[in-house]
């Protein structure tokens, strides 16, 4: 039998609690919670010795509680005739001074500043289509000093109306937010969380409106400037309520649930937790329900636990039913190991699978034992990408990193860069030998350099060993001077790298952003010169104006990424790859020409699209695909039309390898870092298209 209304405006008429209360009968209805789950609250903001209005009383049993502990001045009204006679009925021997009266909330009959509190339990909610009517009696009939208490679950709609009402009459307005016992939810116990609203009346009204919110019955209040802040905060809570729920009453394999936890004080986002459970089919032992795994700072970004793949490979080599996998922000200071499980023990334990044994020991899990490194050594905001940092990190392998980071795209690196310090510069690492984890705090910021001989980006090595391609045109030289059009600087890595050391090269390069121009100068050790310059501007538009000017580029390199994540095809924007901005590519290369494009595409239909449409332009396309990762750079050689069997391209591609390769460095004037790259091995994975 469904008890609940099927609609908001049937919800508070009188005809539908008349039928609710005759189906419901003897039995007491607890909307929302019992004296038990509510004294804590109650007893904080209404006296024993208060007169108390309880509006929308219903035949809880939350009156006769109250009355049993002490409160004497309790007058309960409601709209139904029923359930006031009924409890009438109930109460005449054993609480013969507890009055239950049949009064419509918006219409009462008492007299001005009467009462010290009116307690709603539900009427809220259930009247919220009569906007302002029922507030308007409730402020007239407090006194200075009392208080409106209103135990509600906040849908937008209602504590929007009730909070702006009082707001505009200066009260004080305070919610309280009561999580439901993990322990001992049921499986039709309210998914959202419940709240208390208390608003206080003043004999003047407060100048400035003062919004709190406090976790619990005893939180500390958070204060808020405006009702909107406080509303996005009770909508973070129903959130995670209904999440905690969902995921303590099932698991779903094929979701990758993902929540925040901020800092209670400061507000800040602390923690992000993603939620990944194993397969039915999988053996996992009986033993192991749930784990918490800790992601080092400066690793987050990595595909094993930024991507949804590598989350659900990191879930399944961890063999747990269900695995929360924890990532630290910027910006907040972490002790230790130890120190970081205690904060999020109680808050985890939300999140364990059904089934899980009351006190069950979880395990915290990690990749290295420690909570890894990071430094935050600057931070702007550009016109065109919003906010960003510049960060050292300890990478997994020890090595100390650079990054740029732009805050609207946290999971993506936009930059980066190895650090090395002069005793290290120069020594170039030799077979896999383990490497010594470096102390952060022993080493200066200042003291430390950018190794421009060490691309961190998978992708920029298959860029560079894409060149070889220039070197399997038998009609022209190999030692030709080679010049290359870049779209796209990030820090300055992958041109510089070009410039150092690749002979008788000439980089020019297209940057639309002139704050990424000004950080990859100051941060990333880059260094424009006669052989590499820079210029600020469109990258579409250059390339027209290029067209224009009747300019060749051996090589021409698209390293750009789309700001807008929402579509497939993070790398590079749609406009980059329409058909006639890739005519006018081909047409800006020479015979032995090549196009380099970086593309990282998610939509299967949409890349396939994009080749089909390479194919059409360019003679011949290589791919060299970056393993464990959706990068896949596209080598698109201009060339005759009449190319050789995919063998001999191949082949040809691999000698041409072996040359660069060879020659790597030896224009090299200065500086103390070596190019840590293999074209050949590069090669070897690459295919035709």
């Amino acid at each position: 039998m469904s008890l609940l209304p099927r609609t908001a405006g049937e919800f508070s008429s009188a005809e539908y609690w008349e039928r609710f209360f005759k189906k419901r009968g003897e039995k007491a209805f607890e909307w929302y919670g019992d004296y038990n789950k509510l004294c804590g609250v109650l007893h904080k903001y209404i006296k024993v010795k208060d007169k108390v209005l309880v509006v929308g009383c219903g035949n809880s049993e939350l009156s006769e509680q109250m009355y049993d502990v002490g409160y004497k001045q309790l007058i309960n009204i409601d709209i139904s005739e029923t359930v006031i006679s009924h409890m009438n009925q109930r109460n005449a021997e054993r609480r013969p001074g507890l009055s239950f009266q049949q009064i419509d909330a918006t219409e009462t009959p008492f007299e001005d500043c009467c009462y010290q509190a009116v307690l709603d339990k539900g009427t809220l909610d259930a009247m919220a289509s009569e906007e302002e009517g029922p507030w308007l009696q409730m402020s007239r009939v407090l006194n200075v000093g009392g208080r409106y208490v209103c135990i509600t679950l906040a849908q937008e709609s209602v504590i929007k109306l009730a909070v702006e009402h009082f707001v505009k009459l200066g009260w004080a307005v305070r919610l309280h937010c009561l999580q439901n016992d993990t322990q001992s939810e049921e499986e039709d116990s309210f998914a959202l969380p419940v709240f208390v609203l208390i608003c206080t009346k003043f004999r003047q009204p407060m100048p400035m409106p003062i919004l709190e919110m406090c976790l619990g019955e005893d939180g500390t209040p958070t204060r808020f400037t405006q009702v909107s802040e406080l509303l996005s905060t009770v909508r973070e809570h129903q959130a995670y309520s209904v999440l905690r729920k969902r995921l303590r009453t099932g698991t779903d394999v094929t979701s990758n649930v993902s929540l925040t936890l901020c800092h209670v004080k400061t507000g800040l986002p602390r923690y992000t937790l993603t939620v990944q459970d194993c397969g039915p089919g999988a053996k996992v032992p009986k033993a192991n329900y749930f784990a918490i795994f800790i992601v080092p700072q400066g690793s987050e970004t990595s595909w094993l636990y930024s991507s949804a793949e590598g989350q659900k490979q990191l879930a399944s080599s961890a063999n747990f039913r269900r695995l929360v996998i924890v990532a630290m922000h910027r910006n907040q200071e972490y002790n230790n190991m130890e120190a970081v499980q205690s904060e999020l023990s109680p808050m985890v334990m939300d999140l364990a699978p059904p089934g899980m044994p009351l006190k069950h020991q979880v395990p915290f899990l990690s990749a290295s034992g420690d909570l890894g490194w990071r430094e935050v050594v600057s931070t702007g905001v550009s016109d065109l990408s919003g906010e960003f940092c510049v960060e050292n990190v300890r990478g997994e392998d020890g090595e100390l990193y650079r990054r740029l980071v732009f805050l609207s795209n946290t999971a993506l690196i936009q930059s980066e860069s190895r650090l090395v310090s002069p005793r290290t510069a120069g020594h170039k690492k030799k077979g896999k030998k383990k490497v010594k984890p470096t102390t952060p705090s022993a080493v200066p910021s200042s003291s430390l350099t950018v190794d421009t001989g060490f691309l961190c980006c998978e992708h920029h090595k298959r860029m560079v060993a894409g060149l070889s391609m220039l070197r399997i045109n038998a009609q022209q030289k190999n030692d030709d001077p080679a010049s290359v059009l870049l779209i796209g600087l990030g820090g300055g890595g992958l041109p510089q790298f070009l410039r150092d050391f690749v002979p008788d090269i000439t980089v020019e390069v297209v940057e639309l952003d002139p704050s990424v121009f000004e950080v990859a100068k100051e941060w990333f050790g880059f260094r424009p010169d006669e052989l590499l310059t820079v210029s600020i501007g469109d990258g579409l538009e250059r390339i027209t104006a290029f067209e224009t000017e009747g300019r060749l580029f051996d090589a021409i390199m698209f390293d750009v990424d789309n700001k807008d994540n929402k579509v497939g095809m993070s790398c590079p924007p749609a406009s980059f790859v329409e058909v006639s901005i890739l005519q006018k590519v081909c047409s800006l290369l020479t015979p032995r020409g090549v196009f380099i494009l970086n593309l990282v595409c998610r939509d299967s239909l949409l890349k396939k699209t994009l080749l089909e449409r390479l194919k059409s332009i360019f003679a011949t396309i290589v791919s060299g695909d970056v393993e464990g990762e959706v990068n896949q750079v596209l080598l698109c050689s201009k060339g005759e039309k009449k190319m050789p069997d995919t063998t001999n391209i191949l082949q040809s591609l691999g000698q041409a390898g072996k040359t660069l390769q060879s020659t790597l460095g030896s224009n090299k004037t200065g500086g103390n870092c070596n190019p840590h790259i293999d074209i050949i091995e590069l090669i070897k994975e690459m295919k035709i298209v």
